[in-house]
């Protein structure tokens, strides 16, 4: 199970001092980890981006041809100091992928190696600005969401789970988790049968999934609302990509401290975990590549979606 690792992980994050190497010392001495720390400059202060691959059996990495599982943890920050003390709300995305890349690492030392690569990206910053939104406040970031793209999607993976708080709403009033549809190249397609399968499996009810409307899979940036950054990961790839909510009954601000909630942390890293599993094995997939072709071949490209649009493209 996840809770043991996502409680390890909390106890570091919980920093006013971490760093992302001191989140990579978590996985040293694991033969078939690796991990990568940069650090990045924004208008509003510098964060460390992670990146953490634990190699498959027969994945890209060793030659085999097995899928690559992309997770990003997405958050603005994990700490609005000084304004606030302690880890915040808006950090359970970062903690979830932490914990889930520490399991998998765990798990390739006994036997449990999955078929295919993962990588693992998020950042670290304990003292990221917060920023008005309705209906409240959210984490703002120390650089833009073009930078945080940069640096957590990869051209090496095959789909993409996207884990982020999603709290500060009055629209989605579950505790626990919630999925997207599946977000690829300016389409919001159906529901995956095989994610919400697994959904259910893991948390032992009934799935949780949540709308998404076009101003969400835009790009930041272009003067329209987004409920939150979980699916701007979309706006950068052509792999499919589905949102992993953490989610409330009430709205939560991002800037929350206090508001994080250890069991549905796991139960977030549990679930990408076992979608880990099926899609790098080849008994899981993100959306119906005929149905998406036919989808373009009757009404075109909707790739026009993944910009900023006409307005902003001119200048």
């Amino acid at each position: 199970m996840t809770l043991k690792q996502t409680l390890e992980v909390i106890d570091i994050i919980d920093n006013g001092f971490v760093t992302g190497a001191d989140v990579a010392k978590i996985f040293e001495g694991f033969e078939f980890v690796e991990t990568n720390v940069q650090t990045v400059n924004g208008e509003k202060g510098s964060t460390d981006f992670i990146k953490i691959i634990i190699r498959g059996t027969e994945g890209k990495l060793v030659g085999g041809n097995s899928r690559t599982m992309g997770i990003v943890g997405r958050l603005g920050g994990i700490g609005a100091r000084p304004s606030r003390i302690g880890m915040v709300s808006d950090a359970d995305g970062a903690v979830a992928a932490v914990s889930a890349a520490l399991k998998l690492a765990e798990m390739s030392t006994k036997g449990d190696r999955l078929k295919g690569d993962v990588v693992i990206t998020t950042h670290i910053c304990p003292d990221a600005p917060t920023e008005p939104h309705y209906p409240v406040d959210f984490m703002g970031s120390p650089v833009d969401i073009l930078t945080m793209n940069r640096h957590e999607i990869t051209s090496d993976v095959d789909a993409i789970l996207s884990i982020d708080t999603t709290k500060g709403n009055v629209i989605f009033n579950h505790k626990g988790i919630a999925i997207s549809p599946t977000v690829k190249e300016g389409y919001i397609l159906k529901f995956s049968p095989d994610l919400v399968r697994i959904l259910s499996m893991t948390t032992g009810i009934n799935p949780v999934t949540f709308a998404i409307t076009t101003q969400d899979i835009t790009p930041y940036g272009n003067d329209v609302y987004h409920v939150n950054s979980i699916l701007q990961p979309a706006v950068a790839t052509d792999v499919p990509v589905v949102g992993v909510a953490i989610t409330t009954e009430s709205a939560v601000p991002g800037c929350g401290t206090g508001a994080s909630h250890e069991v549905d942390i796991a139960q977030a890293a549990r679930y990408v975990i076992e979608v880990a599993k099926e899609f790098t094995g080849g008994t899981a997939e993100f959306y119906d590549a005929p149905e998406f072709e036919h989808l373009v071949n009757l009404y075109g490209s909707m790739k026009h979606l993944q910009t900023l649009g006409n307005k902003y493209e001119e200048k």
